[in-house]
């Protein structure tokens, strides 16, 4: 038996002793009037009792998927179906494994890839939830590319070049839609005199990220090191489209090699540039996505301050703040994508720690007394605090915006003096009161909850925000 057959037998054999324990959510699941049949499939197919495993586990994917995403669900019916969804996915890819030779698929490529994309997506969609479930996805991950997708040797060892820093002045206003540069400290402040001082307000620290190994080696810059850090076979969510805003926006999932591809084809130096950009013409935006929970080597790449950790009261503007609700308290989410990608006028429910991980970023902000102009857009009634977090799930291949478009205005913050003019109220009521900066590799900058924020790529552009 090889160490693959065996290592899986062993997953296959842990995952059925938690789901027939006591405490287990396949046991609450039973309890439920539409629990009993679900079950009864997911422990069939997890001892090998299934002959149609694949359909039937298909089939819990479909329907916990559907089920998770129903808002009148309350958090912990949510995460049930979300556990469904997971450990269907990976009984799915453990049988796939002992069931390759048998069905002559050793040597298909495309069989495994399916295979690392199914893991993908229950970390993607459902958020792996449950005791040891992310680290057992992940180690099966690692498994079948080691066996069967092992990276090429001809790896693309392309650097996205910096930008000069001399193009950027940190005290300038350098749009129409604000008046006021960014505060920019001249030094971090004290963990007291954060909490005391300078948690209420945004502020800039310039290369307060400059050690972190991510923008130091300058290692999100390297095709190859995102390549190697991933592995084959892996898949993101892709926000598809410049603005969500638009009609024709949508989210895909695709391979994070496609991904990379379509990212560094303005950086190759061969003729076979423009016919690649060519075949680009939609906008690709991975946003909002934890892709360190995913890829865990790059967590090793980011350092989190402590100001993090200052538990800061809720603001004046902003009574109703809560942190995030994991265990840590923290949403940690990177924003990936070529130059132009925008990020429209919003606001969210957290405080926020945005660091310039490669390129740069323009950013804007306004406080929460302009939500009187900028009012949600007029596409979505739901509250303006609602957002989706790393843990929330998702749905992949959807045209689905009303959710995101209801903490963002109509209004267009990046558009001209003369366009903004004919926005009623906004040159008299809300750029006097706006702010804006350049973020340059290595700047983080720090805003409260309730602040209006829009940002927009200069450049090829990674960021990290962190929610507390």
């Amino acid at each position: 038996m090889s160490d693959l057959a065996s290592s899986t037998l062993t997953a296959l054999a842990h995952i059925e002793q938690e789901l027939t324990s006591g405490e287990s959510y396949v046991f609450q699941l039973r309890l439920t009037r539409c629990g009993q049949e679900k079950t009864e499939k997911l422990l069939a197919a997890v001892r090998g009792q299934s002959q149609n495993y694949a359909d039937d586990l298909s089939e819990l994917c479909s329907l916990s998927h559907e089920l998770m995403k129903d808002v009148r669900l309350d958090p912990t019916r949510c995460l049930l179906w979300r556990s469904l969804y997971s450990d269907s996915a990976l009984i799915w890819s453990l049988l796939d494994i002992l069931r390759a030779r048998e069905l002559n698929n050793v040597e298909d490529d495309e069989y495994w890839k399916a295979s690392v994309k199914r893991l993908d997506d229950a970390i993607i969609i459902a958020g792996a939830p449950g005791k040891s479930r992310l680290d057992l996805i992940l180690d099966t991950i690692e498994r079948i590319q080691s066996a069967h997708l092992p990276l090429t040797t001809t790896l693309c060892h392309i650097i996205i070049p910096h930008v000069s820093k001399e193009e950027n002045r940190p005290d300038a206003v350098l749009l129409p839609s604000a008046t006021h540069p960014v505060p920019v400290l001249s030094k971090p402040p004290s963990i007291s005199a954060f909490r005391s001082r300078f948690g209420s307000a945004p502020f800039i620290l310039r290369q307060y990220a400059a050690d972190w190994p991510a923008v130091k080696e300058r290692l999100w810059a390297s095709k190859a090191y995102l390549q190697t850090v991933a592995g084959r076979g892996r898949v993101v969510p892709v926000e598809i489209g410049r603005d969500y805003r638009t009609d024709d926006w949508t989210q895909r999932m695709i391979e994070w090699d496609d991904f990379l591809d379509y990212l560094f084809a303005n950086v190759e130096a061969d003729r076979e540039v423009d016919k690649r950009q060519q075949a680009f013409k939609e906008v690709r935006y991975l946003a909002q996505h934890d892709l360190c929970k995913q890829f865990p080597a790059l967590r090793e790449d980011v350092v989190v301050p402590d100001y993090v950790y200052t538990c800061l009261p809720p603001p004046e503007h902003s009574p109703q703040y809560r942190p995030p609700a994991n265990d840590e308290q923290l949403v940690m989410n990177t924003w990936i994508g070529p130059a132009g990608t925008l990020s429209p006028a919003h606001i969210d429910p957290f405080y926020n720690f945005y660091t310039q991980v490669v390129g740069k970023k323009t950013v804007w902000l306004a406080p929460p007394n302009a939500s009187r102009v900028l009012s949600p857009h007029p596409a979505t009634t739901a509250s303006s605090s609602e957002h989706r977090t790393s843990s929330d799930p998702i749905s992949p291949d959807s045209k689905e915006n009303s959710a995101i478009l209801s903490n963002t205005t109509h209004l267009d913050v990046f558009a001209s003096a003369s366009e903004l003019q004919c926005e009623r109220g906004f040159m008299e009521t809300v750029a006097p009161l706006a702010m804006s900066a350049v973020l340059d590799e290595g700047d983080m900058l720090f805003f409260p909850p309730g602040w209006w924020h829009a940002l927009r790529s200069e450049s090829t552009s990674f960021s990290v925000s962190m929610w507390f």
